[in-house]
């Protein structure tokens, strides 16, 4: 099992604080303090898990970017979108959907609500990725949440990417979106658990597979 190297401060700090108090002979308040920040420590190491997956293979695929639940999937004259809950249990590294190129990474400041609010997706802070290729734009949206204070992008305009390359994480539960060109057929719907490199978010239309 790999991890994430952003969540080394998080794992390895409350396990040297918990240690240094459980051993330190200050009485029992100090060890159930220790004990406290090691299980905070464990807490971190299973939150920053980067488990080996095995990429879903196939023409025509789009897969999800994201581990969660997906809270929403819609459409407009332009795009079809899907929303997705990550709650603290999910895996929190992000993956590209698509091969294809970066085309920007764009940062946009804003509010932290709660990752279920109709509105988080709109006002929050975020991140926003968008790979391109020959089949059309996805735009990959990393929304801070009310705990997710933090999204790190792994990846910057020109970078070529293959279908599953990781490109990003974010610091605890929030929501990702992924926005695709409308000649897709949609696979998953509202309340599906995904998993990310591994779940069909959606195929080509013209695609065979």
């Amino acid at each position: 099992m790999q991890f994430v190297k952003e969540g080394y401060p998080f794992i390895i700090i409350p396990l040297v604080l918990g240690l240094l108090l459980f051993v330190s002979g200050f009485g029992v308040v100090a060890s159930m303090i220790g004990i406290l920040c090691m299980l905070v420590s464990l807490f971190c190491l299973y939150f920053f898990r980067d488990p080996k997956i095995d990429i879903t293979k196939g023409n025509g695929l789009i897969l999800s970017p994201c581990n969660g639940t997906v809270l929403e999937v819609s459409e407009n004259e332009t795009e079809k979108v899907i929303r997705v809950f990550l709650s603290v249990l999910d895996v929190h590294l992000q993956r590209s959907p698509v091969a294809g190129k970066v085309v920007k990474v764009e940062h946009k400041l804003g509010k932290f609500l709660k990752a279920m609010e109709p509105q988080a997706h709109i006002v929050n802070e975020q991140n926003i990725i968008t790979i391109g290729n020959e089949n059309g734009t996805y735009l990959v949206k990393q929304v801070a949440g009310v705990l997710a204070r933090r999204c790190v992008v792994w990846v910057k305009s020109g970078d070529i990417l293959n279908t599953g390359d990781k490109i990003g994480v974010i610091k605890f539960s929030s929501q990702v979106d992924m926005h695709m060109p409308r000649n897709v057929n949609i696979k998953v719907k509202q309340g599906d658990k995904v998993v990310s490199g591994i779940t069909i978010f959606a195929t080509l239309m013209d695609s065979s597979s």
